[in-house]
């Protein structure tokens, strides 16, 4: 398994090559090209769901149904 500072590494490296549009991706001797942004986006959520198991933390969501009569 990755360390840490790996995970983040490569998050990183995503982030930056989505924000710069390009769709190959190279980290320590290993290129790997996305199709689309999409694609990179679902990469980088399984990074951030692996960075959150190895901190030990567990990512909270939560949804909040209001409703009103409109009256």
């Amino acid at each position: 398994m990755a360390t840490l500072t790996d995970l983040r590494a490569r998050r990183e490296a995503l982030a930056v090559q989505r924000s710069s549009g390009v769709a190959r991706v190279s980290y320590e001797g290993r290129s790997v090209e996305y199709r689309s942004v999409a694609e990179i986006d679902r990469a980088i959520e399984a990074l951030d769901r692996e960075i959150v198991a190895a901190e030990g933390r567990r990512i909270v969501r939560q949804l909040r149904v209001t409703t009103a009569k409109g009256l």
